[in-house]
């Protein structure tokens, strides 16, 4: 049953990242905690790995129509992996539920962002 349930996420988080550019932490996350029953802290860390081939496909896909700015990717990509360093290290001392309120903090100032942009 849990890979049925993983095939589902992966799709999920698939569609979402080919539709719209998330889906990774958005749908992998609290996919695999809520469905899976995975911690905060292995959900993250899982998702992290599962992002790279969505992100490379989805990167693929978006250049062959003219929407990836190389450079400015090619800039997060080098300084992207500094910040994780640290941020691996404050998640596997922080709380659980510090994980889950960051998590959710997060998505809800970018849901408003992104809706005071839509309006």
């Amino acid at each position: 049953m849990d890979f049925v349930l993983i095939v589902v996420i992966g799709f999920a988080a698939g569609v979402t990242s080919g539709m719209l550019g998330v889906g990774g932490g958005i749908v992998f996350v609290p996919g695999l905690v809520f469905v899976l029953g995975l911690s905060q802290l292995s959900a993250q860390s899982t998702s992290l790995l599962a992002i790279v081939p969505v992100a490379i496909v989805g990167a693929w896909r978006q250049r062959k129509y003219g929407n990836v700015r190389l450079r400015a990717g090619l800039v997060l990509a080098a300084l992207s992996p500094i910040g994780v360093v640290g941020g691996a290290e404050l998640a596997n001392v922080l709380p659980t539920r510090a994980l889950e309120l960051s998590f959710a903090a997060v998505q809800i100032v970018f849901a408003f962002g992104l809706a005071r942009r839509a309006v």
